[in-house]
Order: C-alpha cells, then sequence, then structure tokens
C-alpha cells in the first residue's frame, strides 16, 4: 500500500514540475508495465517483432511525453498506460498490414471473450475497431473493456478510475464481453 501512496505521491509531484520525482517513478512503475505488456503480447504471431521490452519503452516514452499530464493515482496512470501500449499495438499492426500490402493481418488470441465459445483468433484491427464502435454506442462499456483486458485493473481499479461502483464495473463488463463476441465471432 505505501508503494501505491508512493507512486501516487511521486505522480502528482512530477506533476507539479518536480525533476527528481520522475526518476523515482520508472523503478516503481517498471513490473507492472512489463505485465501489462506481456498480456498484449501474448497472444501475437511468433513472428512478430514487436518484444516486450520494445512496447514498455515506447509506452514510456509516450507517457512521459505527453502534455498536461493529470494523473490522479497509480490506477489511473496504469490505465492511461494500457491505452498507451494498446494504441502503439494498433499503429504496429497498421504498419505491419501496409509493408504487406494488405496480406497476413497480424492475429491476437483474446481469450476473456470466450463467452462459451470454441477458441478463435481476432485480428488486432478488428477489435480495434469493434472497441471504437462499442465507444460509440456505449463509450463506458469500451473504457472499461480497455482497463480490464488491456490494462490489466482489477475490478476495484476499474471502478476508482471510472468512478462508479463495483458492481457496476461487473455489470458493464459482462455485458461489453458479451457485444464484443457477437461483433467478433466468425460467420458459419
Amino acid at each position: 500500500m505505501l508503494q501505491n501512496q508512493e507512486l501516487t505521491q511521486n505522480l502528482i509531484d512530477w506533476r507539479n514540475g518536480n525533476k527528481t520525482a520522475f526518476e523515482k517513478i520508472l523503478p516503481v512503475v517498471y513490473d507492472e508495465l512489463s505485465a501489462i505488456a506481456h498480456r498484449f503480447l501474448r497472444h501475437e504471431r511468433s513472428d512478430v517483432s514487436l518484444q516486450t521490452v520494445d512496447l514498455i519503452s515506447e509506452a514510456y516514452l509516450r507517457l512521459i511525453d505527453k502534455q498536461n499530464n493529470d494523473w490522479q493515482n497509480r490506477a489511473h496512470f496504469f490505465a492511461v498506460a494500457a491505452t498507451v501500449m494498446r494504441n502503439l499495438l494498433i499503429d504496429h499492426a497498421r504498419a505491419r498490414k501496409f509493408v504487406k500490402h494488405g496480406g497476413g493481418l497480424q492475429q491476437i488470441f483474446i481469450e476473456d471473450l470466450q463467452v462459451a465459445a470454441p477458441k478463435t483468433e481476432i485480428d488486432v484491427l478488428e477489435l480495434h475497431e469493434a472497441l471504437n464502435d462499442l465507444a460509440e454506442i456505449d463509450e463506458r462499456k469500451a473504457r472499461i473493456v480497455e482497463l480490464r483486458y488491456f490494462g490489466g485493473l482489477t475490478v476495484e481499479e476499474a471502478a476508482e478510475v471510472i468512478s462508479v461502483s463495483e458492481i457496476t464495473i461487473k455489470r458493464e463488463w459482462l455485458k461489453a464481453k458479451a457485444w464484443l463476441y457477437e461483433r467478433l465471432k466468425p460467420a458459419n
């Protein structure tokens, strides 16, 4: 708990211009950033050139470069980090698609979206588009998917970031997974 409070204070100090606070942040957040990056990459194809350390480094550079960072606490920082990593993977997938001129889209396996269905692979760009479509219908559900699946946040942490109850997070998470399953299931 002390580490969470310490990180929150360092984030606030950094936001307020304390340059030494920045130096204290990386050692505290590295393991969690690594876990988030690993979750993103664990279902990538084996020929994907992006490694965990590359994703962490690029995400960290984008996080520290963010203008007007307004991180309220640890959970909010990691929610932003998850969004940054997701966007990096989307950019990477688009670049690979462009290089291959439309061939061999990058695939990831989304086991958490398995609502009583056989295992399937989902294209990362299709998932991105589906999340954007979900956000147009219900932005909170899309944000919960981002926080829970991509960010690895607990129900409690997601509730804190979004400022709703834990039961709301649980209910909306189930509905979002069901909606995404229907949207992404293969047509047979």
